[in-house]
């Protein structure tokens, strides 16, 4: 079965590093569910991404949390999950 998560797209470009930087700002930014354009012609739901992932909830709960592993936490679940 062919990888259908966001990572593969990732790995041919169609999702850039500039992309998924933007997604990560922009969900730490204003965490408001919706569909956001992470790339070319791929969209998602950072928040309901970031729900999805156990590792980037407990990270973003933690009081004190480093906002480099804040950022990780946040571009792991968008890497893990599945695009509209």
């Amino acid at each position: 079965m062919a990888d259908q998560s966001l990572g593969n797209p990732y790995k041919v470009k169609r999702v850039t590093d500039g992309d998924l930087t933007a997604a990560v700002a922009g969900y730490l930014a204003d965490p408001t569910p919706g569909q956001s354009e992470i790339g070319d012609g791929i969209s998602l739901d950072v928040p309901a991404a970031v729900l999805a992932s156990p590792y980037a909830t407990e990270i973003l709960a933690r009081e004190g949390a480093p906002e480099a592993q804040r950022r990780t936490a946040v571009r792991t679940a968008i890497l893990l999950a599945l695009p509209a």
